[in-house]
This record gives C-alpha cells, sequence and structure tokens, in this order.
C-alpha cells in the first residue's frame, strides 16, 4: 500500500533547506522521511487532503488524541521541526488595507478587546513586517479630512500603524514592563481611536477629552509629541480648518505628523500644485510617528502619495466613481472591472520597491476585492516588483464573507454568489499582466469546525461565506489550502468569525517552514484562454479632492439660494447640504453646474408644474435657469437630494427647447387614438446647451424622438392611445439620477431592467429595447 500523503497534489519532498535545522535534533525533511516508510502513514491520521493542510492542522491543533505513543511521537517530531524553523529575520511585506490587513499583522485596533492582546499577529512571530496600504479610501474622517487637506486617505494608514506596534519596540525605546508596555497601547488606543463631532474649544479641551491629559501609562517622549502635534491642530491654521468637521483624533494626529514637516510658508493651495512636496514629508512624518510609537518605522507604507479614487465599472455599462459610494451601492449587477485615477503621474518610492525585492514572503491581505489589493496592483511598477521576486513564499488570504456590492453576484454566472475562483479571475482581469506570479497560494477558512447555528446567524444578516471550488482555483495554477484561521474565543465568546492574527502568523510560519521541502513545482496549472487582462494604462485625470471641493463652495456662494421665509443660517445649512450633495456624487464634473444660476424653493400652494406626466417635483427653468424643487420636497434628505439631481440633470439641456407641443391624433370618425408631441429646437446660435448639436441628437433619438427629415430642429414622438411617456427633458433628469445611484430612480431602474433579458430571438422588440438601453447607459457614460 503507498502512502496516502505521497499521493497529495503537492509538491514533492526534498531534503533541501535542512542546512540550518539543528544537527542533533532532525529537521522538517528528515522527521517526515521517517514516517514516508510506514504501511500506514500517521499522517493519515491528520484530517485535509494537502500536506500543507496538514501540516498547518498539526501545528495549530497538536497531535490527535488517542494514538500509539510511537506514532504521537513521530507527530510530535514533525510538529517541533516545524516550530524551530528561525523566523525572526525574515522580511514580510503584506498589501492590503482597513481592518483585514490591520488583523494579520497584530489585531484589529479599532476593536474593543484588541487591547486584551495587542501584540500578537504576524509582527510578533515576524518582527520584520512592513505593510503597503491602499490610499483610494474617501469615507469617514478620512473623506472629511480630504475636504480639506491636499493629502492621501490616512484613516487606513491609522489603522494599520496602530496595530503595528511591538512589545519588543516599546521595552526596548521606554524600558516598559510587559504589563506597562500593555497599559501604553491601551491608552494610545483610546487616544488614536477618539472621535468628535463637534469642534473642540481648545486644544485643552481636546487633550482632556481624549483621555490624553490625564493619562498616566504614556512614556514621556509619546506624551509630549502627541500634545504637541494636536496642539498644531488649532496653531497651523493650514490644519485648523480641519476641526470644523466631524473626525476620528488618530487621523489628526497623522496629519499633524505630516505638517510638522512642512514649511509654514507652504500652503494647502501650494501643496496641492506640488505633489512632490508631499511626498518628502509624508515619508518622514509618518516613519517618525511609526518610531515615536513603537513601531518598526518602515512598518506602514502607503503604495504611493499620489491622492487617487477608484471608479468602478459595473457589467450594465454604469461607471461609478468612488470607493465609499461603490461600497454602499446596490446596482444589483457584477463589477466588470475597477481603474485607480491619479491627480498627477503615480509614483512609487525606490524604498517600497526595495522591501518587495528584498521580501522572503509576501501576504495579500484580506479585505475588500477592489477597493483594498486591486488598486495596489494598478499603481505603475508594483506588481512588477512581486512577480519579479522569485524567491518569496506568495500568498493571498481569502474573504471569510461575499461582499455586498462587490462579490455578490459573480462575472460568469451572475445569478449566483462568488466562489473563490471568481475572485482570482477578477484579480487576474484587473492586475496589468494578470495575477501569474502575484501569488502561488490562497488561504481560505475552514469551516468545520463552526456551528451551523453560528452560520445561519450570519446569514440572516446577509452574510454568506466564500465558496472555495478548489477543482477551478487549482486549474489557475493556485494552490487552495483550508486552515482554521479564524478566532476560537471571539467564536465562543461573541459567536463571530474572524481572522485571529495568532493563528494566521502560526499558519504562514508554519508554510514557510514546509516550503523548504517541496521542489519549486507548483500546482499544475491548466490552459485556459483569458478574457481579458489588464494592460498598464492608468487615469491622470482627477482633481486634487479638496481643491474640488473648494471649486463646488466657490459655485454655490456665487449662485442665488431663494428660501422664502428661511433664516440666513437656514440657507447656509442648505447651501451646506448641496455642497456635501456635489462632493458624494464625484461622478457629476463642476462643468454640470454651469447653466444653473440658482435654486428656489417654491410653496406647495404656487407649485404650477403639470404632473401629467410624472411626479417629479423639481425641473430646470430655461427661463431663469433656477432648479425650481417644491417645499414638502426640503422635509427629506433623500428626496431633496433626488429632486435636485434629477433638475440639475435636466439642466444640461439648457434653453435647448424653442416649443413644445402635444397634439391629439384621431381616426377618420374623429375618434382620438393618440397624441403626437412635437419639440422644436433652438438653432444652434441661439441655443444654451451643455451638448453639442451631434450629441444633443443623438440623445433625443435615443430617447425615441424621431428627427424631420426635412427640418433638424424638429423631432416628433407618438403616444399610443391614453398611453404615458417621458419626456427628452424629465428621462434627461431621471436617468442622470439613475445613473449616479440606481436607488434615486426606480422608474428608471424599471425600464432598464430589461437589459438582464437574456439575449432571444423570440421577441425581436425585446433586443431592440434592450439595444436602445445600453446605448443609452453608453452615452450617459461616455458623453454626460
Amino acid at each position: 500500500m503507498q502512502n496516502k500523503w505521497k499521493q497529495q497534489d503537492c509538491r514533492k519532498i526534498t531534503v533541501e533547506g535542512e542546512q540550518n535545522e539543528n544537527s542533533l535534533t532532525p529537521g522538517v525533511s528528515a522527521s517526515l522521511k521517517r514516517l514516508e516508510g510506514k504501511l500506514l502513514s500517521p499522517l493519515d491520521l491528520l484530517p485535509h487532503e494537502d500536506l500543507r493542510e496538514k501540516l498547518v492542522e498539526l501545528v495549530l491543533a497538536g497531535v490527535p488524541d488517542g494514538i500509539p505513543s510511537e506514532t504521537a511521537s513521530d507527530l510530535q517530531q514533525v510538529k517541533d521541526a516545524l516550530e524551530r524553523k528561525p523566523v525572526d529575520d525574515l522580511n514580510v511585506v503584506v498589501f492590503g488595507g482597513g481592518t483585514g490587513l490591520s488583523t494579520i499583522i497584530g489585531g484589529d485596533s479599532r476593536s474593543e478587546v484588541w487591547t486584551r492582546d495587542p501584540f500578537s499577529g504576524l509582527k510578533e512571530l515576524f518582527p520584520n513586517t512592513r505593510s503597503i496600504v491602499c490610499i483610494t479610501d474617501d469615507g469617514g474622517s478620512t473623506g472629511e479630512l480630504l475636504k480639506d487637506l491636499p493629502l492621501i486617505a490616512l484613516g487606513d494608514i491609522r489603522h494599520v500603524l496602530l496595530s503595528s506596534i511591538q512589545l519588543a519596540k516599546l521595552q526596548e525605546h521606554y524600558g516598559l514592563s510587559s504589563s506597562e508596555a500593555s497599559k501604553c497601547v491601551e491608552n494610545l488606543a483610546s487616544v488614536f481611536n477618539y472621535r468628535f463631532a463637534e469642534k473642540p474649544k481648545n486644544d485643552q479641551q481636546l487633550l482632556t477629552d481624549c483621555g490624553l491629559s490625564s493619562q498616566k501609562f504614556l512614556p514621556v517622549v509619546i506624551q509630549a509629541v502627541l500634545e504637541k502635534f494636536i496642539e498644531n491642530l488649532f496653531v497651523d491654521t493650514r490644519l485648523s480648518i480641519t476641526l470644523e468637521r466631524p473626525h476620528c483624533l488618530g487621523n489628526l494626529i497623522l496629519a499633524s505628523s505630516i505638517y510638522e514637516q512642512i514649511p509654514d510658508h507652504l500652503t494647502n493651495t501650494s501643496l496641492a500644485k506640488e505633489p512632490e512636496l508631499i511626498r518628502q514629508n509624508l515619508h518622514r512624518g509618518l516613519t517618525s510617528l511609526c518610531s515615536i510609537l513603537g513601531a518598526d518605522e518602515k512598518a506602514v507604507m502607503p503604495c504611493t502619495h499620489i491622492p487617487a479614487e477608484l471608479s468602478f465599472l459595473y457589467t450594465n455599462g454604469v461607471q461609478v466613481t468612488g470607493e465609499h459610494k461603490s461600497g454602499n451601492a446596490r446596482r444589483g449587477y457584477p463589477v466588470e472591472n475597477v481603474h485607480i485615477n491619479f491627480c498627477n503621474a503615480p509614483e512609487v518610492s525606490r524604498e517600497l520597491l526595495r522591501l518587495i525585492q528584498a521580501a522572503d514572503i509576501m501576504i495579500m491581505a484580506p479585505g475588500s476585492l477592489y477597493s483594498s489589493l486591486i488598486p495596489i496592483f494598478q499603481v505603475p511598477k508594483i506588481a512588477d516588483a512581486v512577480k519579479e521576486n522569485k524567491h518569496a513564499l506568495k500568498i493571498l488570504v481569502s474573504n471569510l464573507w461575499v461582499q455586498t456590492g462587490e462579490t455578490d453576484l459573480s462575472i460568469t454566472e451572475p445569478d449566483r454568489k462568488f466562489h473563490l475562483s471568481d475572485m482570482l479571475q477578477a484579480y487576474d482581469q484587473n492586475i496589468p499582466g494578470g495575477n501569474e506570479g502575484l501569488f502561488d497560494t490562497v488561504l481560505c477558512i475552514s469551516l468545520k469546525d463552526v456551528p451551523a447555528t453560528v452560520i445561519q446567524s450570519y446569514a440572516v444578516e446577509g452574510k454568506i461565506p466564500i465558496y472555495l471550488d478548489r477543482g477551478k482555483v487549482s486549474e489557475q495554477g493556485i494552490a487552495p489550502l483550508e486552515c482554521g484561521i479564524y478566532s476560537s474565543s471571539a467564536l465562543r465568546e461573541q459567536g463571530i468569525i474572524r481572522h485571529d492574527p495568532h493563528q494566521f502568523a502560526l499558519v504562514v510560519r508554519t508554510l514557510w517552514a514546509a516550503s523548504s521541502i517541496f521542489d519549486n513545482k507548483t500546482v499544475e496549472k491548466k490552459k485556459v484562454k483569458k478574457a481579458h487582462s489588464a494592460n498598464n494604462k492608468f487615469l491622470t485625470s482627477m482633481q486634487v479632492a479638496c481643491v474640488r471641493y473648494g471649486k463646488i463652495a466657490q459655485y454655490l456662494s456665487g449662485i442665488i439660494i431663494d428660501l422664502p421665509g428661511q433664516s440666513m443660517d437656514q440657507k447656509a445649512a442648505f447651501q451646506e447640504t448641496l455642497q456635501n450633495i456635489l462632493w458624494n456624487h464625484k461622478d457629476i464634473p463642476l462643468g454640470h453646474l454651469q447653466f444653473v444660476k440658482g435654486v428656489q424653493c417654491v410653496a406647495d400652494k404656487d407649485w404650477k408644474r403639470n404632473q401629467n406626466w410624472d411626479k417629479v417635483f423639481s425641473f430646470f427653468d430655461p427661463d431663469d435657469c433656477f432648479i425650481k424643487i417644491r417645499q414638502d420636497q426640503f422635509a427629506s434628505q433623500n428626496h431633496l437630494e433626488v429632486a435636485f439631481i434629477v433638475a440639475l440633470g435636466q439642466g444640461l439641456l439648457g434653453n435647448y427647447a424653442q416649443n413644445k407641443t402635444l397634439l391629439d391624433v384621431e381616426n377618420e370618425d374623429d375618434t382620438p387614438i393618440g397624441k403626437v408631441y412635437h419639440l422644436n429646437l433652438r438653432t444652434p446660435e441661439t441655443r444654451s446647451c451643455y451638448f453639442s448639436e451631434q450629441e444633443l441628437t443623438e440623445y433625443l433619438i435615443l430617447a425615441r424622438m424621431i428627427p424631420d427629415s426635412a427640418d433638424k430642429n424638429h423631432f416628433t414622438r407618438l403616444v399610443n392611445g391614453r398611453e404615458g411617456f417621458t419626456p427628452p427633458g424629465l428621462l434627461m433628469g431621471l436617468i442622470y439620477a439613475w445613473y449616479l445611484d440606481n436607488r434615486f430612480a426606480s422608474h428608471i431602474e424599471y425600464k432598464m431592467a430589461v437589459m438582464r433579458i437574456d439575449h432571444s430571438d423570440l421577441i425581436p422588440e425585446q433586443v431592440r429595447m434592450k439595444g436602445r438601453r445600453e446605448k443609452l447607459t453608453i452615452f450617459f457614460r461616455e458623453v454626460v
């Protein structure tokens, strides 16, 4: 009988890499060789099929109970050999962003229970662990910071920085005991995670509110530096504007550490124009803060110092800008691809590339598929640097759950949720040159010991585990490994499933130790034709966020806000509401505002607009270029936003119409059988419109208006019987709102649903209708 473990679809055992083992005790290869000659391998007693999964199980769960002593001894020798493998000097580079990255580095530093065990994770077993962080987040406190400062997104950097603090560093720098170091980190967590909604009166109030003024366990140096950075928030006029908004204090401390390095005469306006000034000082400020707090000075590095944003293209043709907005979107279509758009030519520091080149282990952390790893590898040179490193162990960590809005629908089979092979395909399609050479192993959490009741409770919340389809993953040349890398304590105490930092670090150490006993042959890759592979092009059309926000404010200050009976404070609040609406919808170019000279609230009793065709209580008035909104729409933030956006979309047509008439159509006995809608355009010389003459004609035809062959400014539309229809002006506003957020226009969402229908020759009209909808979507994406 052959030993079962010799039949595994994994690398063959060699004796290479044993030179550094303790010569008095058998190493990993020697220990395994002893088991090879046995008729029934003790490894057969371990669960899983793949040998590496068996070794991981052995390290995490230990030698199984109730087996013969000799067999137990043999297995214990293997376990001991795996754990003896020295890893202190290994260089580990981890890519990612947010909670997933911080969790495996050293635990989620935003969690209330993090301070119970803040020094575990990769940083404990691999002290030379460095994180390369995504910088495209634009939500929460980070988004508020981007309104005022010309910086990259700092939220994920702050999050990972705190998780990167090491016990040994605190002891080395400040002579703290283990208990004192734990208290120190506990206090740092309370300060960095402190949030305020209203502007603090002064630095002393903020110091008191965040608890820093009463801290007793922070080293003097840390205390002094943090107090200085917080004081600078009030003293430095470039930073003081940030205090007007709700913030996470840790983000402001990080920003203050960067501005500490920037000469006072350089304003935010000048910094926005000179990215190089930001790069130098961002690096100095970040490395200084890392070192002071007890992390390696290179523990956290942004993937680039150039501000950037994400653009998501869905399979229905809609393209949406912004990570936060896309994360909350419910488009009902899979994401086809994602692109990163920079405000300038992207640059990667030489130091970051050197770290990748010298890495012994590279890990792609769990996190958002399209807004965590993919943007990092779309930064020029990073993916190539990873692929050029041929000696490193490269591990992709799969997400635990399907993510609504991103991985809830498969591209290849939209009727089902994401499988792991879909995730790998998404990486392959969105990363320059594909994913070959980026990783050779994917780690998946094993849920075999998780009670069904826990899985069911997650399902109630809409969370479904990503399914591991082993066969298809292996066909892509990637070795899938199921491991118990979830936190048993969190499952036991809180009934939640999350990655456990310590367990994860043990798995990585085991895979590294085991890698020396396998040859370099990975899982054989099946030859498959790739549908798409991203190229090396990138966009540089993004406007620095704070510059865009300032231009929105400048525009709104120049228009008339007509709110009868409202105070100046109420008008200012409404203006701020409009500013936030325009800020949140980054796909609204500032050029769309050129025809709007004001916004007017119209009392319900004075609302005279004909509502025969719709229930939209707003419109763009071409006579005075005002957006008119009925008063009752102001009672709801959502209704107000929809009303404003619909009218703004209508405003793109400007004063395009000379006149519009609706005439009855009768048969021979004068019985009404329908109506004809006539639209006469102004001549191009007298027309004020966002679109060119050709673009306007194209839109009107897509809106099912029929051009008059004898008069290019005359269009008609036949309406049958008592049927209604959507005039082109209203249609422009509704599709405009739908394109920005499909929840704003359910009527249009219903119309566009025809694009979901599979192609069929049985009903030609459906095919034509689907084609029109697709062309209309393309028009809004490429022209509007």
